[in-house]
Parts: structure tokens; sequence; C-alpha cells
């Protein structure tokens, strides 16, 4: 499986085309480095770039970039809106598939080092990748920005950088080099020329100040003073919502006189983000993900004619469901295709004549089984979004509170009643296998054991599925005949398939 790393570097340059070509060059040049993305602000005089790959090519792409904009950028002569410190300002590393964030520090460190022995360049280390508590934010790291630090560095120990010289690069000063999650970079424009307004609102809004968590903000004057923007970092989008720091930043502007004029997502933003926001703006009641045309595609419901590997990725992706009940289905109904394959090594076969009849009846049974628990394992994943859906249900009043909590007692007692139904059904794929043991052909015995063994495990990982959606209800007698059933089930799994392993222990010690 491959690993992936995102790199997402900021550059103190957004006028010069020129000069932002040269960077995405120097990029595209690394092979194994795929770019995603770029932006570029006139009015902050700064782009973003966006690229991804296995981790050593991303590291060497984000030392090229740098030492492309050292080359180019000289902050002697810079001005604009955005905060900077450095020609190649901010260079983030970002877990996407197959590393863990500290990985990334690890990445941010190596690439750190390079940039200080190779480029002479002071590094900073921040976020996941700090050396010290006080070095975390990057706000705390950028203060003072080049010029505040080409006087404090070498002079003040707290400005002593982790990698490279203790003297600011003449014309890149110095680079902040770290390990992130993902972020939005969101930006609400104004309809005010008044930047008073928008660092107002800022102020209000951001985590630092006591507004919503996980966000950072800032007011700036935009299209030479015509227009004041609330510009923002959701760093953790799933938690804080792109509408609700919409709404906020409405209400803010608001007090002041102002309206938001239009906003901007700058570079790449997740589609769940996205969805969130669609989900909120239209006011969806009862809406699925799976809705989604290019999402049902992607993760189609579960068939026969799903690719084993789709339905693998689906399984590991980072999503509730398919999950454990899902997973137990397949897996009995994986149980049932070797019951059906020992009748079929055993039907047409003289030896094996007096239990033709036997190997009918348990082909035809354990296929029915097996289309029986691949449709469970699409309602487990279904029932489950069920109990989603209505946990996401906003409170209100005592009476819909009341009114919530019984839909979701309906939703997690159906939600149970799936994989006990699941859990029944490997039962009897359990005593198909025994049968299959019994009277099939004793060259496929041992895959009738392995019928058994997985069979069970299916039903027991069912019943711990059961489990779980009873926790939370509240004691009732449909409750308690579930959690009887599931008892009983157990029980009788247990037996079932020592029956079966007896039968098959039995018939190789024969041999």
């Amino acid at each position: 499986m491959p690993r992936l790393v995102e790199c997402v570097p900021n550059f103190s340059e957004g006028r010069r085309t020129e000069v932002v070509e040269a960077l995405i060059a120097a990029i595209a040049q690394v092979a194994g480095v795929t770019l995603l993305d770029h932006e570029c602000d006139a009015d902050h005089n700064r782009s973003v770039l966006t690229f991804a790959g296995e981790p050593p090519p991303v590291v060497e792409a984000a030392v090229r970039a740098v030492a492309k904009a050292a080359e180019l950028i000289d902050l002697n002569h810079h001005s604009g809106q955005h905060p900077r410190m450095g020609a190649a300002d901010v260079v983030p590393f970002v877990p996407v598939d197959g590393v863990t964030l500290e990985d990334c520090a690890d990445l941010a460190r190596e690439a750190g080092r390079r940039i200080g022995e190779e480029l002479g360049i002071p590094v900073f280390l921040y976020e996941a990748a700090a050396s010290r508590p006080d070095r975390v934010s990057l706000a705390d790291v950028r203060r003072g920005e080049f010029e505040g630090l080409r006087e404090r560095i070498g002079r003040d120990p707290e400005r002593r950088p982790d990698f490279g010289p203790s003297r600011i690069h003449p014309t890149a000063g110095a680079t902040a080099v770290g390990a992130r999650r993902f972020l939005v970079a969101f930006n609400a424009n104004l309809d005010t020329g008044d930047v008073r307004v928008a660092r107002a609102v800022a102020a209000a809004i951001r985590e630092q100040g006591g507004g919503l968590r996980n966000v950072r903000a800032l007011g700036f004057s935009i299209e030479n003073g015509r227009r004041a923007q609330v510009s923002m970092n959701l760093v953790n989008p799933e938690a804080t919502p792109i509408h609700r720091v919409l709404a906020l930043v409405r209400d803010e502007a608001a007090r002041h006189g102002a309206r938001i004029s239009g906003c901007e997502v700058v570079g790449l933003i997740p589609e769940y983000a996205m969805l969130d926001a669609a989900e909120h703006a239209l006011q969806l009641e009862k809406f699925r993900r799976d809705q989604v045309l290019e999402l049902r595609l992607r993760r189609p419901p579960l068939t026969e004619a799903v690719s084993i590997g789709a339905f693998f990725d689906s399984v590991a992706g980072a999503t509730p469901t398919p999950g454990g009940g899902t997973v137990a289905a397949f897996t009995g109904a994986l149980a049932a295709a070797l019951a059906t394959l020992v009748a079929n090594l055993t039907l047409g076969k003289k030896k094996y004549a007096g239990s033709a009849a036997a190997m009918r009846d348990l082909k035809l049974r354990a296929e029915f089984a097996r289309g029986r628990l691949l449709g469970l394992a699409r309602r487990d994943s279904e029932a489950f979004e069920a109990v989603i859906r209505v946990r996401r249900m906003r409170e209100g009043p005592a009476g819909e509170n009341s009114e919530r909590a019984r839909a979701l007692a309906a939703a997690e007692l159906a939600a149970a009643n799936v994989p006990l139904e699941t859990a029944e059904i490997c039962l009897e794929v359990v005593e198909l296998a025994g049968i299959a043991a019994r009277f099939g052909n004793t060259n496929a015995v041992s895959d009738a054991g392995v019928a058994a063994l997985l069979a069970r495990a299916a039903g027991e990982g069912a019943l711990l599925n059961v489990e779980i959606n009873l926790k939370s209800i509240e004691a009732s007698a449909d409750k308690n005949d579930v959690e009887t059933a599931s008892g009983r089930l157990r029980d009788a799994l247990a037996a079932a398939a020592s029956r079966c392993l007896e039968t098959v222990d039995a018939a190789i010690n024969a041999g």
C-alpha cells in the first residue's frame, strides 16, 4: 500500500507569475511527486502550492522548492497583506494515507535540517514537529515577521532556530517547517473597505480570542482597499464545520454594519467539508452521503458484483460503515461458500452416491444462506447509518427531545436485530458445515472445518454488534428478547462448531 504525504508550502510571491511557475517546475521535476493545486493571491502577495507523493520524493521536492524561492524572492522588496518571515514562509507536511502525524513530524525535521544545512536558511519547527511548547503555534513562530526576526535572531536566545544559522538569510529570511492535520483555508470577503471591521470580526471568531475552537483568523484589506477580508484557517473542519464559522462571521460583520459579499476556498478542501456545508445550506433532512451519485459509484452497496479489493478498501476507509457487523455477515457468506464447495466436490462421485441427496440439500441451503448473509451485510451498514442520522438530529425542546430519544431507541434496536439475524444464519452455516464434514468428500473435510470456524467467528462477531447496539437502550421487553436470543445463539454456535470439528478431527486422524 502506498504511503502518501501532502506538502502545502506557502511562498511570499503572488504577483509575478514567472516566479510561481519556476516554483512549480522545481517541484514537478521530482519523480514520484504529483502537483495537486496552486493558488496565487496578489493582495496577500502569496502563493500556495499543494503536492503529494511518497515521503522521500515529497521531502526532496519541498527542499528544491525552498531553494528556488531563495533564489528568486527577496523579502527586502516584498510587501503584502499576509504576515511572512521567509521567501518560503511555511512548509507543512500533512498525513494522507499510510503515515501518521508523527511520521510527518519526522519528515519536517528531515526537511528542516536539509534547508538549514544546504541552503543556509534558519528553520523553526512548528505544530506537531515543534521542539518547544512556545513554537507549536505558527503565529508565535512568525511573530515580528522578517523585519522583527532580523533584529532578534542571533541576539535573543528565544529566537534561536532549530536548524541552520543563527542569523537571518539576507534575502530569503527564515522558514517555518512543520507537520499538521488537514486544514481548510477559507476567506470571507466583506462589502466594506474598512479593514478595522475585518480585524474586529477576526478577533471575535478566532479561538485565541475566545471565539470558535480550531479557528485561526486575521483581517486584511484587499482589492486596493475596496473590500476587507476575514482570512481563516480551519484546522479541524470536522469539529468546527465551515457553515458554523460562516454563520458567526455573518453575525459579527452585521454588528459592524457589514455583510459578506463572497467567500473563497484557498487550495484543496476535503469532500466531507463541502458536503457538511451543502447539507446545512439546503436544510436537508434524512440525507445520506451515499445519495451523492459519485460517492455511491465509489462505494456501491455490497453484492457479489463488488470486487474484493473495493470491499476491503471500503472497510479500511475512515467511515463507521461498513464495520464489524458487515464484515461478520460477509465472513459468514464466505463460510457458506466453503460448505457449497464441499457439496460440489462430493456430488457426482460414485464413492459418495449415498450422500447425494444430503449434498444437494446442503448445496441449496448453503447458497440460500450465502445470499441472505450478503443482504444482511448491506442491511447492517444501512441500519447503523440510520442510527448515526438520528444521533445527528439537533436537540430541541423537551418534547422534541423525547421524540428524538424514541427514534434513537428504535433505530438502535433495529441495528441490533440485523446482526442478531446474521448470527442465526451463521449458526445454520456451522450446522451445514457439520453435515459436510459427516457426509461429504473426505478429501475436503478440512474445508468443512474452516467453514465451521469462520461461521462461528462470524456469528460471535455479529453478537458483539448486538451487544453494543443494545448498550444505550433502556430496559424493555424487546431488549430482553434480543438479549435472550443472543445468549442462546452464542451457546448454540459453540456447541455446533465443536461437533463439526470433532467430526473433522476424526476424519483426518482416520486417514
